[in-house]
């Protein structure tokens, strides 16, 4: 599946939305709903919350594409609806109320959704990141794919670009403590007692 930083949408297909045409509506749907799915599934863990941000997000886009203004990328423009839809979630009352302080850290109510989740990635590489905490997720998938600056990140969290990199240096250190063996883990392996 492309993603959205390798998909085009003709200038053609962008005017004829404009002008409010279905046909085009339905093109433009069908060409980013998966790369879009794929990008919001990254910063927020439950399927059904995605699928819900996905339909926000379009609706959004479509109200809005006759005042888009051509300035800039169209994908990018849907981009960042969907990266501000997903971070506003992130950030409401209802998202936070789920999640507790357990003897281990923060612990997310719906962990076992996190784990049964593995789509397009390694799945060991999926369940270290969905052992994240949400905005470190959330930063580490901005930073590390989607290619946003701290800067950038910082304005969309509301906060300094210190906390991007701050955020970003300890969800590092936490994938590789998941992710990379234990010091002499498989090093040597004995075949034979000379080892």
């Amino acid at each position: 599946m492309p993603s959205l930083q390798t998909l085009e949408i003709s200038a053609d297909l962008i005017d004829r939305a404009r002008a409010g045409d279905r046909y085009a509506h339905e093109s433009i749907y069908r060409l980013l709903s998966k790369p879009v799915y794929t990008l919001i599934r990254r910063l927020v863990v439950r399927p059904a919350v995605a699928q819900d941000l996905l339909q926000d997000v379009f609706v959004e886009v479509l109200r809005s594409v006759s005042c888009y203004s051509g300035a800039g990328s169209f994908i990018g423009w849907v981009r960042s609806i969907a990266v501000s839809k997903s971070l506003m979630y992130l950030r409401s009352p209802w998202h936070r109320s789920l999640i507790w302080l357990g003897t281990d850290g923060i612990v997310s109510l719906h962990q076992e959704a996190a784990e049964a989740a593995a789509e397009s990635m390694d799945a060991d590489l999926e369940r270290a990141l969905e052992a994240l905490p949400a905005v470190s997720r959330a930063i580490v998938w901005l930073h590390d794919v989607e290619g946003f600056t701290h800067t950038e990140i910082a304005r969309l969290f509301r906060r300094t670009p210190s906390f991007s990199k701050s955020q970003l240096a300890r969800a590092h250190l936490q994938l590789r403590e998941r992710l990379e063996p234990p010091e002499g883990g498989l090093a040597c392996m004995p075949i034979s007692k000379n080892c």
